[in-house]
């Protein structure tokens, strides 16, 4: 690398800093909001599920803004938009199951992302074991009509978890950090309080969500250079 091109990757590199601090900006003003207002979960409204699913669309925003085109964005922003509406339906207690899905359609998404290349089927023996004990004891406290959608959805989150390890960088902790989301969640709901659950939940979930779509923008490392 000459030094016209070194300047030229580190022009580069600078813009694209200076967009990611301009776009990634209104998703971290939400989340603050979220967390300040801290709108009780015992009196739903329209107002705190948008409150709640802001940041989430914010980052639908910035990966249209800041991060490159291809299908890997795109997958990325339908599921964050999956996630937003499933935010919303997770505000009140009667649409729990749609709330589900919601996700459910947006780990599948994601997994569809982060490919099947590479495949690092040894990832499993790792994550696995965990899950299969976690859902064990939590399909002891689930009601009976609940066990399909729960037994459902943890086997997308199981593979999506998989999914993401396996692409690494953001999309790795991004997963990880989901599943723990979700896993705090559960215990909370369908087997005993959790101290602090909703703080947890929520921090690692927006957490999640912002280093998965982070994933979609191109490293230095990443530029060519000849």
């Amino acid at each position: 690398m000459d030094a016209g091109e070194g300047g030229l990757l580190l022009n580069t590199l600078s813009s694209v800093q200076v967009r990611v601090r301009r776009w990634l900006s209104p998703f971290i003003f939400t989340c603050s909001i979220y967390f300040l207002v801290w709108l009780p979960e015992d009196q739903p409204s329209w107002l705190s599920a948008l409150i709640k699913c802001l940041p989430v669309l914010c980052l639908a925003v910035f990966l249209g803004a800041a991060a490159s085109g291809g299908s890997y964005t795109r997958l990325l922003q339908v599921a964050l938009l999956c996630s937003a509406l499933g935010d919303v339906f997770l505000i009140w207690p009667e649409t729990f199951l749609y709330g589900m899905a919601a996700f459910s359609v947006a780990h599948l998404l994601y997994l569809v992302a982060f490919g099947l290349s590479p495949l690092r089927p040894g990832l499993l023996l790792l994550t696995t074991p965990a899950l299969v004990v976690f859902c064990g004891l939590l399909l002891l406290h689930v009601e009976q009509d609940m066990v399909p959608p729960v037994v459902g959805y943890m086997l997308v989150l199981s593979a999506m978890l998989w999914r993401g390890l396996a692409r690494g960088g953001g999309a790795g902790w991004g997963a990880a950090l989901f599943a723990l989301s979700d896993g705090v969640l559960a215990w909370d709901i369908f087997v005993q309080s959790v101290s602090n659950a909703r703080l947890l939940t929520m921090a690692t979930y927006y957490a999640a969500q912002a280093l998965i779509a982070l994933s979609a923008l191109r490293s230095a490392a990443g530029l060519k250079t000849n």
